[in-house]
C-alpha cells in the first residue's frame, strides 16, 4: 500500500520523490545545486588604465574573435559572449548571465529538487568586496550579487543553505575585506560559510553526506606556482616566470598552514556515505589558462582526495565540465574513478582550447573528459543515491529567459569506501 502511494505521489510531484528528507537507510537520497563565479555585474567593472572601451560593436566582436583565435585555429564554432552597452564604461562590454543562471537554476531546483546549494567562489567580481575603497558601499555590493539573484534559492526547503567558498577575485583588497564578504554570509539566512575552510553535513543529512570546503587561492598563495605558458600547438611551455600573491593571502594562522593536512585527517576521519571535496580552483580544465595553478594543487592534495573522497568540485574556469581521473597517477588503484566537476560558468564566458585539452589527455593516460562545453552560461546540479551520482549539466540561452537546458547527464559510482582501503 505504501509503494503505492509514494508512485502516486511521484506521478504528481517528482520533487516530492527526489528530496531526502528522512527515510531508511536504503531510500537516502541528496540532490544539490552547483554553482560557480556567479557574480558578474558589467557597471561594477573597472578597466586598467591601459584599456579603452570598446565604443563601437565592431571594436567589440574583434577582441572577441581575437581571443577566440589564441585558443583555435579557425572561426569554426566561434561564439561571442553577448554584449551590452555600459554607459558606467562609455562602451561595450561582455553581459552577464548571473540572472539567468539563477532563474535556471530556481528552476530544476524546483523540478529536481535541492536540499542545499553550492556556491565555490568568484562570488563577487571584479575584486570582491572592497570596504569602500571604490566608492561603491558593501552593503550595496551584497544586495546586488548575493541577495537578489540568490537570496531566496531553495525557497520552501526546510533548513536550505547555501554553503559558499571564497574565489580568486574575492580576495583581491584585503584579508579584512574578504573576512568581511565571510561575515556576511555567517549572518544571511540563505547561507553558510563558518570560515575559510571547513566541513558540514546539510541538516539531515548527518552521515549520507559530507562536504569538505577549501580555501584554494589561500593555498596556491603557499606554494610555488609558474605562469601559465603555452606554445602555439597548445603544448605547455614554462617560461621560469612565477605567480606572486600579496601577503594577506597567505596563510596567516596555525590552522591555515595545516589545511592540507586538516582535509586529509578530516576525509579519513569522517563516516560519511558521501563525500565531496569542494574548492575554487579546478584541478582539471579545459581554457588553457589555469593548468599550472592545477598543477600545484594536485601536488598539495590530490592524493588525499584520490584516497578519500567521492568527488572533486570546483569553479574558476567560465565553462561547463566534466572529468575523471583514475588516480593511477596517485597510487591508488580499486576504486571507481574520480570525478572532477568544473562549474564555473554562473555569469561569465570563456572559449576552450581544443589543442591545449588533447594535449592534457594524451600526457596522462588515467584522465577521460566526458563532457565539456565553453562560450556558455550556466550551472550543474548533482544528485546522490545510496550508490550513484548523477550529474546533470545545464546550460542558458544567450536570451536572458533564464531557461535550463539539459546539457548532459552522467552517473559515477559512490568511491570513497574503496580508495580508501
Amino acid at each position: 500500500m505504501y509503494k503505492h502511494l509514494m508512485t502516486a505521489l511521484c506521478a504528481l510531484s517528482l520533487a516530492a520523490c527526489v528530496h531526502s528528507g528522512p527515510a531508511g537507510a536504503e531510500d537516502r537520497r541528496a540532490n544539490f545545486a552547483v554553482l560557480g563565479d556567479t557574480g558578474y555585474i558589467p557597471s561594477y567593472e573597472r578597466l586598467d588604465e591601459d584599456e579603452t572601451p570598446h565604443r563601437t560593436l565592431s571594436s567589440y566582436l574583434a577582441a572577441q574573435a581575437e581571443d577566440w583565435l589564441e585558443r583555435n585555429a579557425d572561426m569554426t564554432g566561434f561564439r561571442p559572449t553577448p554584449f551590452v552597452f555600459e554607459a558606467a564604461i562609455g562602451g561595450y562590454m561582455e553581459a552577464s548571465g548571473m540572472y539567468p543562471v539563477a532563474f535556471a537554476a530556481e528552476e530544476v531546483c524546483r523540478k529536481l529538487g535541492c536540499d542545499f546549494a553550492t556556491m565555490v567562489g568568484d562570488n563577487i567580481y571584479p575584486d570582491g568586496a572592497t570596504l569602500g575603497a571604490d566608492g561603491i558601499s558593501d552593503e550595496r555590493r551584497f544586495y546586488d550579487m548575493l541577495d537578489q539573484p540568490y537570496g531566496t534559492l531553495g525557497k520552501g526547503v526546510e533548513d536550505f543553505t547555501i554553503y559558499a567558498m571564497m574565489g580568486n577575485h574575492d580576495w583581491r583588497v584585503s584579508r579584512e575585506a574578504t573576512a568581511a564578504q565571510m561575515d556576511y554570509f555567517q549572518k544571511h539566512p540563505n547561507f553558510t560559510m563558518p570560515d575559510f575552510y571547513y566541513r558540514a553535513s546539510p541538516a539531515g543529512m548527518e552521515g549520507f553526506v559530507e562536504i569538505f570546503v577549501i580555501d584554494t587561492e589561500m593555498l596556491l598563495a603557499s606554494t610555488s606556482v609558474h605562469v601559465d605558458n603555452l606554445d602555439t600547438e597548445g603544448r605547455e611551455a614554462r617560461t621560469g616566470e612565477m605567480e606572486e600573491w600579496d601577503d594577506f593571502v597567505k596563510p596567516a594562522t596555525e590552522g591555515e598552514k595545516q589545511m592540507v593536512a586538516w582535509l586529509e585527517e578530516a576525509l579519513a576521519s569522517s563516516e560519511a556515505h558521501w563525500k565531496i571535496v569542494i574548492g575554487h580552483h579546478a584541478v582539471w580544465s579545459g581554457g588553457g589558462s589555469k593548468f599550472e595553478k592545477a598543477h600545484a594543487l594536485r601536488s598539495l592534495y590530490m592524493i588525499a582526495v584520490c584516497k578519500h573522497a567521492d568527488a572533486y568540485i570546483s569553479g574558476d574556469d567560465h565553462m561547463l565540465e566534466v572529468y575523471t581521473d583514475d588516480c593511477r597517477s596517485e597510487g591508488v588503484s580499486g576504486a571507481p574513478v574520480l570525478p572532477a566537476l568544473v562549474s564555473g560558468a554562473g555569469s561569465k564566458y570563456r572559449p576552450l582550447h581544443p589543442k591545449f585539452m588533447a594535449n592534457q589527455l594524451a600526457a596522462n593516460p588515467g584522465l577521460a573528459n566526458p563532457f565539456s562545453k565553453g562560450s556558455l552560461w550556466g550551472f550543474m546540479h548533482v544528485g546522490l543515491t545510496e550508490e550513484d551520482m548523477t550529474v546533470r549539466v545545464y546550460s542558458t540561452p544567450e536570451d536572458m529567459s533564464g531557461r535550463p537546458v539539459e546539457e548532459t547527464e552522467l552517473t559515477f559510482k559512490r568511491r570513497s569506501h574503496l580508495a580508501s582501503r
